[in-house]
């Protein structure tokens, strides 16, 4: 491993260890900081293989995705009331310090989807919403112009927020379903989509993940796509690694990897015809 790699991972593993000795990770001006300086270290164009790291280093990785995914989690509870607080909500939207970033791998992830759809999909779900469904937005509102977009999340209160945001536009809100439920107890009503989408905080470490996987191949229609974020690199202290060898029961069929400010990689798959 060269220098700029150790530096990488010990700038990482100092940043992790301000942010597991605080009081609490709702936003704030040091949680804010630290994050940012988390997502900058993260973004280096270093070449980390996360299979290769020590154990030690290992156990701050799985630690830190915990920790970055509650933080996720509070900042969009966070920025949900506060843009629902409005009468026109979606009006507010782009004050969400990461929109941009979900414009461009909404972009990215409507491109690849494009390349491989044959028709335009009617049905999509999205496993894994939260309070602030910005892929369902964005996908709605500037690309599927005609789909319905399925939203679950396990979380009442998450629907809640998220139903605030977009009952106030009569025409998106005729396409936008939100479901409560742990997508581990939903079975038959997945024959419906033709296209699954996997947020990336969903199965917060690769056992969690492939179960996950494994119930969604038992349970979508053969030939529906699954369309899944991941991370690579560097990236990967920061969210779950999709390795395409966990994806029993479905083709690979695209794989994107970002150079860029965007996080998350993304990989899209097939199921089985034979089912």
């Amino acid at each position: 491993m060269g220098c700029q790699e150790e530096l990488l991972i010990e700038k990482v593993c100092e940043i992790y260890d301000k942010l597991s000795r605080l009081e609490n990770l709702n936003p704030s001006k040091q949680v804010n900081s630290l994050f940012t300086q988390l997502v900058q270290t993260c973004m280096s164009q270093c070449h980390i293989e996360i299979t290769k790291l020590n154990e030690r280093v290992q156990a701050i990785r799985c630690k830190l995705i915990k920790l970055c995914g509650k933080a996720e989690g509070l900042l969009e509870i966070h920025f949900a009331t506060l843009i629902g607080s409005h009468d026109k909500p979606l009006n507010h939207i782009k004050i969400f310090p990461y929109y941009s970033n979900y414009l461009k791998l909404s972009q990215v992830e409507f491109s690849m989807l494009n390349k491989i759809c044959s028709r335009v999909p009617k049905h999509i779900a999205f496993v894994g919403s939260g309070p602030l469904p910005l892929t369902s937005i964005i996908l709605a509102t500037n690309h599927l112009r005609t789909t319905c977009f399925h939203n679950f999340d396990i979380d009442p209160s998450a629907n809640a927020k998220a139903i605030q945001l977009v009952s106030s536009d009569s025409e998106l809100s005729k396409r936008m379903f939100f479901h409560t439920a742990d997508i581990m107890n939903v079975s038959s009503s997945l024959k419906q989509y033709e296209v699954v989408f996997l947020a990336a905080l969903v199965g917060m470490d690769r056992e969690e993940k492939v179960r996950v996987i494994k119930h969604l191949a038992d349970h979508i229609a053969p030939g529906t796509l699954l369309l899944m974020r991941s991370a690579n690199g560097a990236r990967a202290f920061l969210y779950p690694v999709i390795d395409p060898c966990d994806l029993q029961g479905f083709e690979v069929l695209s794989v994107f990897h970002p150079s860029d400010d965007v996080i998350n990689s993304v990989i899209i798959a097939r199921k089985h015809s034979q089912g």
